[in-house]
């Protein structure tokens, strides 16, 4: 089982609603921990509010003492206070950490404060196995501090050239010690890309919850995304939802057909 540790989108596209819809659909039973609240759609974020640090902390202490959770995500936690709770409520529980550096909603508006940042960085970063920033939010870490070769899947979905997006999408996996590991894909023409970020770091934590290696968890987490995108149900007038429950429908589908033909001759 794996556990998401973020906040709450109530168009159900991005945070704590998309984490748990991919870990169902990669058979995975999911926990969850709020963090945030958000009055929140399609079109953008009118309403935030955060959750008091104590209660984040008691509901992560609720979850582990019962639950035997076997990969951990975060999302967007908001506040510096918020980050401590959450270190520290980590603080005896071993385990693959996936962090989200979630700072800025797709429809541009903040969902992380400076001194969270610096908090973020310094505290709960050096726990995490991995951590999934978008372009311009590598260059916010980096700019405040974080060391170049901390293991981070690099997304490259901000990409442009000439002011015009890049017609493939190529993340790159950077892990001390390893080469580096390229995934490309070409970019959809789709405005239905809210919640991109969530899905992509809750289905590494998933496979990883399954057991499977870092590498292959983000390989098989890439090509997930790709199918959700594919999916996605055309709801709403901005960026809206990917298609989580029929993404993992169709790699359950093709792990079918894998393993009817495993023992076919060529």
């Amino acid at each position: 089982m794996a556990l998401t540790i973020a906040g709450s989108d109530s168009g159900g596209g991005a945070g704590i609603q998309a984490d748990l819809k991919t870990f169902e659909a990669h058979g995975v039973y999911g926990a969850s921990v709020l963090t945030l609240i958000t009055a929140q759609n399609t079109v953008g974020v009118q309403a935030v509010h955060a959750l008091p640090p104590d209660l984040i902390a008691a509901q992560i202490r609720s979850v582990l003492s019962d639950f035997p959770v076997a990969a951990i995500k975060t999302g967007a936690l908001g506040t510096a206070e918020a980050v401590h709770a959450v270190t520290r409520a980590l603080h005896d529980w071993h385990g693959p950490l996936i962090l989200d550096p979630v700072m800025i909603a797709k429809s541009g508006d903040s969902l992380l404060d400076p001194a969270a940042l610096h908090a973020l960085i310094h505290h709960l970063l050096p726990r995490a196995a991995l951590i999934t920033p978008n372009l311009p939010e590598w260059d916010a870490l980096t700019r405040a501090g974080l060391h170049p070769t901390a293991p981070v899947l690099l997304k490259g979905g901000h990409a442009a050239h000439a002011g015009q997006p890049t017609p493939t999408v190529t993340d790159e996996l950077r892990l001390p010690g390893q080469p580096t590991l390229t995934l490309s894909a070409p970019r959809q023409p789709t405005r239905h890309t809210h919640g991109t970020g969530c899905t992509l770091s809750a289905a590494i934590t998933a496979h990883l919850a399954l057991g499977h290696a870092l590498p292959v968890a983000v390989t098989r987490a890439h090509a997930y995304l790709q199918r959700a995108l594919h999916a996605a149900p055309g709801l709403g007038a901005g960026h809206g939802p990917l298609g989580h429950r029929q993404a993992g429908q169709a790699e359950g589908e093709d792990q079918a057909g894998v393993d009817r033909n495993a023992g076919l001759p060529a």
